[in-house]
């Protein structure tokens, strides 16, 4: 079987990395174009077309996949490289372009999409990140057949996965980038003897899982304890967690659920202990601008923080 890659971040690349571990044919990878990185902002590949690179697959980086626009050439010169790799199937991990109907209908046995999700929960850029900062206790892999929506197609292989109580985006990621890979295998060897079967999602229980925005990161002392504890897991590794003490930007990236009661953002115990709207949290884990995340005793061996001080948004 001859499988096109489509992905562009490493959760893709572990995919990408278990197809080619199972001995499928990868004769094209598509991935984003490369991007700016780094303090000194120099252009890097992303972490699939590195591993399609080391292992002298062809890549194909298009702006765009859509025949007419701005980027009209770019989609005919990736056009010509699928008709060219001639694939039975085509792979999808977190791309970050949308796939044309052209694009769709192109392979024999069409898209396979591996989405980090139980669907139809969390359709949508997110779904890691989500999850988590909505106190799920599951989450898990989808391998969908595409359609022409945004994660609305059929599914055909689906195994779940325990949210655990301190896990943050980058340890659910980890876990399920591997059973992605895992999953997307096991699919293509079910497609290849005509036994992948397709259930279509259900009406019910569709959410989505928005893009995460910078901007989000302003705590909300307001806010009950458990939810800003769970938000500075979702938001592990980016963009963390912000707030404001004595003017000064501090980023938070854990912490724990305590007693505790006073007005929201003020240190009522050292710790430091933040009262919030609903409970308090002690800060385990922060860093100051231009320094290292740490330990709190760290932190606060350079920036003592005393029982009345204020952390705003």
């Amino acid at each position: 079987m001859r499988v096109v890659f489509a992905g562009t971040p490493e959760f893709a690349a572990v995919a990408l990395d278990a197809l080619l571990h199972a001995g499928f044919a990868v004769p094209l990878v598509l991935t984003q174009p490369d991007r700016p990185a780094g303090r000194g902002l120099k252009l890097q590949a992303s972490a699939v077309k590195q591993r399609a690179v080391a292992a002298g697959i062809p890549v194909a980086q298009p702006q765009s996949l859509k025949l007419d626009g701005r980027y009209a050439a770019d989609a005919a010169a990736a056009r010509e490289a699928l008709l060219a790799a001639d694939a039975d199937v085509m792979v999808v991990a977190a791309y970050g372009l949308i796939l044309p109907q052209w694009v769709l209908d192109l392979p024999r046995l069409g898209c396979l999409n591996i989405h980090a999700s139980l669907l139809p929960r969390w359709r949508g850029a997110a779904p890691i990140h989500r999850a988590i900062e909505a106190g799920d206790t599951e989450s898990g892999i989808t391998i969908m057949q595409m359609d022409a929506g945004l994660d609305t197609g059929a599914m055909c292989v689906v195994e779940r996965e325990r949210i655990r109580p301190d896990d943050t985006t980058a340890m659910l990621h980890d876990r399920l980038a591997a059973l992605g890979g895992r999953l997307v295998v096991e699919a293509l060897e079910m497609a290849a003897c005509g036994g992948l079967s397709q259930t279509p999602q259900p009406a019910e229980g569709v959410s989505y899982a928005h893009k995460i925005e910078k901007a989000e990161s302003s705590i909300d002392w307001r806010q009950p304890a458990a939810e800003i504890e769970r938000r500075l897991r979702a938001f592990d590794p980016f963009p963390g967690g912000v707030a404001t003490l004595a003017g000064e930007a501090v980023k938070l990236w854990r912490a724990e659920v305590v007693e505790g009661r006073g007005e929201p953002g003020e240190v009522i115990a050292p710790g430091p202990v933040v009262a919030c709207g609903e409970g308090a949290l002690r800060l385990t884990e922060l860093q100051r601008a231009g320094g290292k995340r740490g330990p709190a005793a760290a932190f606060l061996q350079a920036r003592p923080i005393a029982v009345g001080e204020r952390f705003d948004a």
